[in-house]
């Protein structure tokens, strides 16, 4: 008898047989699913506190390391430039960008966290705002202990971040649109090192640098005793201290340095922000590293960090009376024409630009030899130690039988005579240790005379400002300081919370040296101090020096015996750290934190922009000529905005300098307003007009070919009686650059 077909020549029993597979492979499939899905769900959620996975568990003897950059760069206009406290030096466009570098390096139990920014110190509300995002983000992971932050002292950077009276009145108050960027690029370059930890190796070297510093207070420097003195071949330090990170291959991550040298090669008539020489140099090592990438893009980072800068200039040619040429007056830095504002220190190039461009090229070539020729590396683990110490009331021990204390924090006459890196525009000069019953008249009237107490703690110091005696609106300075030491196996980095002077540099460095190897833990210790850390306190000068009251004395605003309570401070850090009871120290009185209330804005709101009639913003008003050769600079103005309504810029660009590619017809990206090589200039006009000079300083390894330069920025208009921000962008007209004569030479 024949079987019976159902269909297609199949039958009934294959039909089923074939139905009963699909549909047990439906079901299969559904139960793997479920199963995947259930097993997804029960995966934990990644956490920001923990470094990200590596393939490899960290070696012996080696570290996990993070590198990150991050740009800092804020408002571009109007807002004051922080370094010489000068309020008609406002920001003005850009000659370099501003960025945040930070290092990571954990042990496999503890970590430390460095961080170097292009500003001009860290400010103590600088710091409290950028911890409070980091406990925000990754809980006590990152902490006051060991987190250090670290400014370049770069002059040309924006003003407006500080919480005490004395900062906010000499930077037109609290800004929030100067601050932000900073607490961002700070925490973002922090997040970008979290983000790239793996394991590591980390070696040192050191080397002296000649011809890139000067002591602008040799006076000062002599009182110290001739002993001391004899110890050491110069009145700087030339020695340059680095850090090499490499992967476990051996390809570099980054490189962390420091090198004593006040970065002032731009001078207080600049408007632009600027890195200044230290940011040039990070720039420079950067750029060789990132092959191919735009300025603050690419994974390796360079940080060129502060150190005991206090009385040490970039302007190796030293001080002379500008007026008359002749040499300043020695001891008090001043020209018998025209007082301390006549007496200027000369950097070695023509200009500002070139001596910026001339010491940060020395300190990134001797940062290149030092690493490539790194051979010590790092072994055992990394330490933290923090305090924050009341520094108005610290007991200091003289000697076996004597004691003295801190004062009440107060600025000397000659804090106002200002240095031959920028003088004060009043009859004060440098070296003053008597009072002026002139000024001291109008101090009385505008502010009360100093205590007694205040005067005698701080003698031989006239004091011109009594700011400890001064609360309203707000404390004129702080009382509450950071004091931190961190530890990468035999490298120490001490937390300066101002400007150390070059021999309290050297002391500091010598006590912790002694404490940490007292109890055999460590050995060949480095040292280093890093500079404008934490909070800013002005300077810290020896006692020696201290009574000589030129600048730096005049603004060490502690007392006599400043250096001898950090002594004790860091001698202490030091000691608990080579015990192992750093995680016993008491922590100390928490400094205060303003509300935003209590803090005051001096900078006026950015008024409605207005153009020439008959143009449009981004219009060109000065073209470019056709045709340039290399070495020369291509110029374009424009129809600009205030580049203050142009909000949050960082990561972003004002200029673009494009070059045409014939064979694919587009136009591609060869210079940001982040480049070296240009420059952004807005010129402030009057009743809301403004304009826009874009230069191209064309280098010799530019390419031949059609370029153009471009604009970006936005504009306000008040529509309804609300404003209204616009972007425009304008572009100069298409022009050649040859390697021979331009047309028109």
């Amino acid at each position: 008898m024949a079987r019976k077909e159902a269909c297609c020549g199949l039958s009934s029993l294959e039909l089923l047989l074939i139905v009963l597979f699909v549909g047990m492979t439906v079901v299969s499939v559904g139960l793997i699913t479920v199963m995947v899905v259930g097993w997804t769900a029960e995966l934990p959620e990644p956490d920001p506190t923990s470094p990200p996975t590596t393939q490899q568990p960290l070696p012996e003897n080696h570290f996990l390391i993070g590198v990150g950059r991050a740009d800092c760069t804020g408002p571009v206009g109007d807002v004051p430039l922080m370094g010489y406290a000068n309020l008609d030096q406002t920001a003005g466009g850009i000659h370099l960008r501003l960025f945040s570098r930070a290092f990571i390096v954990d042990d496999g139990s503890k970590r430390v966290v460095f961080v170097s920014a292009d500003i001009g110190m860290v400010s103590q509300r600088l710091r409290l705002e950028v911890m409070k995002a980091l406990q925000a983000k990754y809980g006590d992971l990152y902490r006051q202990d060991n987190v250090v932050l670290s400014g370049t002292h770069t002059h040309s950077g924006l003003a407006g971040y500080f919480q005490y009276t004395l900062f906010m009145i000499t930077s037109k108050g609290y800004i929030k649109s100067s601050i932000q960027p900073i607490v961002n690029g700070i925490v973002k370059s922090i997040e970008r090192a979290h983000e790239s930890l793996r394991p590591g190796r980390i070696f040192l070297s050191k080397g002296e640098l000649e011809d890139s510093n000067l002591n602008r207070s040799p006076h000062s420097y002599m009182k110290n005793p001739e002993q001391e003195r004899q110890k050491y071949k110069s009145n700087t330090d030339k020695q340059m201290v680095m850090l090499k990170f490499t992967d476990l291959d051996g390809d570099g991550m980054g490189m962390l340095s420091w090198f004593a040298v006040h970065p002032v090669s731009m001078n207080y008539t600049n408007h632009m922000v600027s890195g200044d020489n230290l940011g040039y140099a990070s720039y420079l090592f950067e750029q060789e590293k990132n092959i191919n990438a735009l300025p603050g893009e690419g994974p390796f980072v360079a940080a060129f960090a502060s150190s005991n800068l206090g009385d040490v200039s970039p302007n190796t040619l030293g001080p002379y009376c500008v007026n008359t040429q002749e040499k300043c007056d020695y001891l008090n830095s001043s020209c018998p024409i025209g007082g301390t504002k006549m007496c200027v220190g000369f950097g070695p190039g023509k200009d500002m630009f070139e001596s910026t461009r001339i010491i940060g090229e020395n300190i990134y070539k001797e940062g290149k030899e030092l690493y490539g020729n790194t051979k010590q590396e790092l072994h055992g683990s990394v330490h933290s130690a923090h305090q924050w110490v009341n520094m108005t009331d610290v007991t200091v021990q003289i000697n076996s039988t004597h004691t003295a204390k801190t004062c009440k924090p107060a600025l000397g006459h000659s804090f106002a005579a200002g240095t031959t890196d920028g003088g004060g525009d009043l009859n004060f000069t440098q070296g003053a240790v008597e009072g002026d019953p002139f000024w001291d008249g109008i101090r009385d009237a505008l502010l009360g005379a100093p205590s007694n107490e205040t005067q005698d703690c701080h003698e031989p110091k006239p004091i011109l400002f009594n700011t400890g005696e001064m609360s309203r609106p707000l404390p004129w300075h702080p009382a509450i300081v950071d004091v931190q030491i961190i530890t990468i196996g035999s490298v120490a980095i001490l937390a300066m919370p101002g400007e150390a002077t070059t021999m309290a540099g050297r002391r500091l460095r010598e006590v912790v040296k002694q404490e940490l190897e007292a109890k055999g833990k460590f050995s060949n210790t480095e040292v280093v101090i890093a500079g404008l850390c934490n909070i800013y306190t002005h300077y810290i000068t020896t006692y020696e020096e201290y009574q000589v009251q030129r600048y730096e004395a005049a603004s060490t605003i502690y007392g006599p015996h400043t250096l001898s309570a950090y002594l004790q401070r860091f001698g202490d850090l030091a000691k608990a750290i080579a015990e192992g009871k750093e995680t016993a120290l008491p922590k100390g009185p928490e400094p205060p934190f303003f509300s935003d209330r209590q803090l005051f804005n001096l900078l006026p709101a950015v008024p409605v922009d207005k153009k020439p009639d008959n143009t449009s913003f981004g219009q060109v008003l000065e073209q470019v000529y056709p045709v340039y050769k290399v070495g020369e600079v291509a110029s374009v103005t424009f129809v600009a905005g205030n580049p203050r309504n142009s909000g949050d810029m960082t990561d972003k660009t004002f200029v673009t300098v494009e070059r045409f590619h014939n064979s694919s017809q587009m136009w591609t990206l060869v210079h940001t307003d982040a480049s070296w090589e240009t420059r952004f200039h807005w010129l402030k006009g009057s009743g809301g007009l403004s304009n826009a000079t874009v230069e191209w300083h064309i280098p010799p390894s530019a390419q031949t070919g059609t370029y153009r330069i471009r604009h970006f920025g936005h504009y306000k208009q008040m529509k309804n009686f609300r404003p209204v921000i616009t972007a425009y962008e304008g572009s100069s007209d298409n022009f050649k650059v040859t390697k021979t004569m331009a047309y028109w030479s």
